[in-house]
């Protein structure tokens, strides 16, 4: 169902959408001030930003050199690839479970992530292949043979394409498992550490690797946001508006995929992230896609950076953030659904 545009939702909703439109600005500059450093503390970076604006008199910390590597070599690249990471995976969910028109469709669900493991293992395990682009290739040829097996003609069935991503996903997986058990047990360590997802390797050269298919992806879901109303509404009724409906899906496939196969090669697998996200944001201000898409880019990209905080400033030692995304996402999802009872047509 087609829900009216943002100018006509209620004021709550106006409010929660420009709320979370505002929030990422807040949680972005707080993040400079969160991590491992021992040398330096906020006070002492908060000092050296106020001393590097024009016509301040504050005296700049000892070591400024040191701190400027710290914030803006280390810090601020993995900052932004978070963000990033977060927002492609959340609105890619969005857009999925519209087009798909199911609530437990995640951008996983075409052999995606088993895809891109499969790469990546491949790329660890013989040490000449870039790690990067083995994993995205992994992740779009598994999109690609699911959707090349759903084709039927010039129709792609929605129940097949989900059947062929099940089908896909498993070959995957069990070729990933083939090269795990094949693989040097040193080498075997860091696959399955990808695999839980990472951001502690993020620099400026991964970020440059993969923003602009990231934020390609997602300007293309940002586009076609409207067209996933008319989706959900059926083939037969997209027809009647004037629109190609296979056509239409490949071109939101396409987009899901290239964003999310990049943030999965960035990264590594982040799970439950473009699952739960979505329905998050859905539960605030709707389901009309229009709004949906890029709010979820906006929250999801804001919530992975909170969740990369905690697992940077909890504990001595960093916990992947994938298994933070599934502590933290998961018990705050129930609650939600607990709290708000909406359900999938709301």
């Amino acid at each position: 169902m087609v829900q009216n545009s943002p100018r006509e939702f209620p004021l709550k909703n106006r409010l929660l959408l420009c709320a979370l439109y505002a929030l990422p600005l807040p949680v972005l500059l707080l993040s400079l001030f969160i991590g491992p450093a021992q040398s330096f503390g906020p006070k002492e970076i908060l000092r050296w930003l106020l001393a590097l604006m024009p016509g301040q008199t504050w005296t700049p910390p000892t070591q400024p050199e040191l701190m400027q590597a710290i914030v803006f070599q280390v810090r601020v690249p993995r900052i932004l690839l978070t963000f990033l990471v977060g927002g492609t995976l959340a609105s890619s969910g969005a857009a999925l479970q519209a087009l798909f028109r199911n609530p437990l469709v995640s951008p996983y669900i075409l052999g995606l992530q088993s895809g891109a493991a499969f790469g990546a293992a491949t790329a660890l395990a013989t040490a000449w292949l870039p790690l990067q682009p083995a994993a995205l290739g992994g992740g779009l040829l598994a999109v690609g043979l699911s959707y090349f097996l759903a084709r039927r003609g010039r129709q792609v069935s929605i129940v097949t394409l989900i059947l062929s991503g099940i089908i896909v996903t498993g070959i995957f997986t069990s070729l990933l498992t083939i090269v795990q058990f094949l693989t040097d047990p040193f080498r075997l360590q860091s696959i399955v550490h990808w695999t839980m997802g990472n951001l502690h390797t993020a620099s400026w050269a991964k970020l440059h690797s993969a923003w602009y298919l990231m934020l390609g992806g997602s300007a293309g879901l940002f586009l076609l946001r409207w067209r996933m109303n008319v989706l959900a509404l059926g083939d037969e009724e997209t027809r009647a508006v004037g629109l190609n409906p296979e056509r239409e899906k490949a071109w939101v496939l396409l987009c899901a995929s290239l964003g999310a196969s990049a943030s999965v090669a960035a990264a590594g697998v982040i799970g439950l992230l473009g699952l739960a996200v979505p329905h998050m944001v859905r539960m605030l201000i709707g389901a009309d896609n229009r709004s949906l898409v890029p709010a979820s880019f906006a929250f999801g990209g804001t919530f992975l950076l909170i969740v990369d905080d905690a697992s940077r400033a909890l504990a001595s030692f960093e916990i992947p953030i994938g298994i933070f995304t599934t502590l933290l996402g998961g018990p705050f999802f129930i609650f939600l659904l607990k709290r708000t009872r909406i359900g999938w047509e709301a």
